[in-house]
């Protein structure tokens, strides 16, 4: 009887362990998927995420004018006055506004305005006292202009149906048109070439003419609504001169501009 209790008390603790070590793989396959998917689940937000796509972005942006002053009245002015077609140049303030066609087509409508104003002397002329003959030239520049905008790469990628995360920095190019108005004016004392009589007097010529221009720059994202844009663009136009300024030919009102803005996109 000794023997035979010896054997089932060694029976029951073999079953014992056997049910042990059956249990153990059991449950750690259980416990596998249920920490797998509650891992899963923990997605991070991040704050680069905007709900959605912006569709328009508002803007003000600065700009360095270098003037062409390619026409006969710059030429005239810089070789009689004191003036140089440097002079021309100013900085040039505008507002954007744009509008999405399509995912990397922007359409752009903008207005700028510009303005120089110049002292200056004749270079080869005194009056009869031997003092300088003086006198100041403005150039005024309100331009309004339309413009399609293309993102060289695009501009962000959706991560879901409503999350959408934007590109950090995204180059662009375009070309457009418009129409400005410009005021040229010069007032002041001036040399009459027949007699070399001094005389005072004030020159103005007012106008509308066309524009064209193209572009390229690059838009640089440094908040979640915040694009800061370096922009360089070239612009074509010339305007006729009114009688005040006759026998001479349009006047040159293009150039070059160079600056930076910051927008607000929505």
């Amino acid at each position: 009887m000794a023997d035979t209790g010896q054997r089932l008390r060694g029976l029951l603790v073999g079953a014992c362990a056997a049910l042990i070590l059956l249990a153990t793989p059991a449950a750690a396959q259980d416990t596998g998927p249920v920490a797998f998917t509650q891992t899963s689940t923990a997605a991070p937000s991040s704050p680069d995420f905007m709900l959605g796509r912006p569709r328009a972005m508002i803007g003000l942006r600065g700009n360095w004018h270098m003037a062409t002053a390619g026409s006969d009245i710059f030429d005239f002015v810089t070789d009689q006055l004191t003036l140089e077609k440097k002079n021309f140049n100013t900085a040039s303030l505008g507002v954007e506004f744009a509008g999405n066609l399509t995912p990397r087509l922007d359409l752009v409508a903008g207005m700028d305005f510009n303005r120089t104003e110049t002292p200056s002397e004749y270079r080869r002329f005194i009056d009869n006292r031997g003092l300088p003959i003086e006198q100041t030239t403005q150039l005024n520049q309100l331009n309004f202009t339309g413009s399609l905008k293309v993102a060289l790469l695009p501009k962000g990628r959706n991560v879901s149906r409503l999350a959408w995360i934007p590109r950090t920095v995204v180059p662009y190019a375009g070309a457009g048109g418009g129409i400005g108005s410009y005021a040229f004016r010069q007032f002041g004392d001036f040399v009459d070439f027949q007699d070399n009589r001094v005389f005072a007097d004030r020159f103005t010529s007012n106008g509308w003419a066309p524009l064209a221009h193209v572009f390229g720059g690059t838009d640089v994202q440094v908040f979640r609504r915040m694009v800061v844009s370096v922009e360089g663009r070239y612009t074509w136009s010339h305007a006729n001169l009114d009688q005040d300024f006759i026998d001479f030919d349009p006047i040159d009102l293009g150039g070059f501009k160079f600056g930076a803005g910051f927008h607000f996109v929505f």
